[in-house]
């Protein structure tokens, strides 16, 4: 679990962002969790968009995107969401 300082930090960081991945109207399947676990592991940090036909709310999507990929959610804010995941090969983010 992350703690809110670490929350504030990955924030910051992700704020100049731009999201790699799009949530449409067949929301999360096993194909997006592969990639974005993949992009995980070279980012550590990344931001996925929740397009407007989404049938699910962007929670659910959320949550079901941390659980397929293992990642922490480290924020929601609007359309977006944004996850962090320590990599195992890629070390860059420093938490504080």
């Amino acid at each position: 679990m992350l703690t809110g300082k670490q929350k504030r930090f990955l924030r910051a960081e992700a704020n100049n962002l731009k999201a790699i991945f799009q949530v449409g109207k067949d929301g999360v399947n096993d194909n997006m969790i592969t990639q974005i676990n993949e992009a995980l592991e070279k980012r550590e940090l990344i931001k996925v968009s929740i397009l407007q036909n989404c049938m699910e709310d962007k929670e659910t999507v959320a949550k079901q995107l941390a659980e397929g990929t293992g990642a922490e959610i480290a924020q929601i804010i609007g359309n977006n969401i944004v996850l962090y995941k320590e990599s195992e090969k890629n070390k860059t983010i420093q938490l504080p």
